[in-house]
């Protein structure tokens, strides 16, 4: 065996590399469908609950959107107001309990960090919607835009990019949190390295092996995520046009 610390990692890298992999695999797939449902989730409880209600509206409409606004305000205050592990935990042994449901671990996984990830992302997504000057959605209504136009095709693309940043952490923090499904026993990265610790009673070197990972993961996807940024805004180099009676134009770029 082994006597130094190095001596160690490379002993467990040779021993466990391809589960340190698996492991690392199954976490990113975690977080990246997490997220992405995640956000699907979030924008359409955001977009109901910014639709208004006005003395025009029909009973009908004001009482579904009434019921819908309570439904989703629980589901917001109960998943942001416990820790995904016990959601996990009652998910995954309760669907067996009592609808007799044997999930396996991964799809049971996936949908608690949508779900968990959801109730997060619709208060983030509507934070960017109410940053959006007013005037905006007043003037698409005024012209006979329908609520959903207005939100899809003036509203939201310009939300999206104010919480790009917003939606970047909360995909680092599923990429931390995915740890805690060790619970139900998810092969993702935590639950790998404690079976690889338990072996040989080395949990400093696994645990450091472990954190290299997580901190290259979470690295990684914070300069993606800059770079989407920098994407979204332009070259910084546009066109301002004068007057139609005007064929002048002037090239404007910015500096950075």
């Amino acid at each position: 065996m082994p006597e130094s610390f190095f001596g160690w990692i490379g002993f467990l890298i040779k021993e466990y590399g391809s589960l340190f992999v698996e492991g690392t695999l199954n976490t990113i797939i975690i977080a990246v469908i997490g997220t992405l449902v995640g956000f699907l989730i979030g924008l359409l409880v955001a977009i109901i609950r910014t639709i208004k209600v006005n003395k025009k509206s029909s009973a009908f409409k004001r009482a579904v959107l009434k019921i819908a606004n309570a439904i989703i305000t629980v589901y917001i205050q109960v998943i942001r107001g416990t820790p995904m592990m016990v959601q996990a935990m009652m998910f995954y042994y309760g669907s067996l309990q009592y609808f007799n449901l044997n999930m396996a671990a991964m799809p049971s996984a996936l949908i608690i960090v949508s779900v968990n990830t959801g109730a997060y992302m619709a208060e983030i997504i509507r934070g960017g919607i109410i940053s959006i000057d007013k005037g905006q959605t007043e003037g698409a209504l005024s012209i006979g835009m329908t609520h959903w136009q207005t939100m899809t095709e003036i509203v939201l693309p310009q939300a999206v990019r104010n919480i790009i940043p917003s939606v970047g952490n909360e995909f680092i923090v599923n990429i931390k949190d995915s740890s805690v499904l060790n619970v139900i026993s998810v092969s993702e990265l935590f639950f790998i390295s404690k079976s690889a610790a338990g072996t040989y009673l080395r949990y400093f070197e696994v645990f450091f092996i472990t954190a290299l990972i997580y901190l290259f993961l979470t690295i990684t996807v914070s300069q993606i995520m800059k770079l989407v940024e920098r994407k979204m805004d332009g070259d910084g180099t546009y066109k301002i046009y004068g007057s139609q009676s005007s064929a002048e134009v002037i090239e404007v770029k910015e500096e950075v």
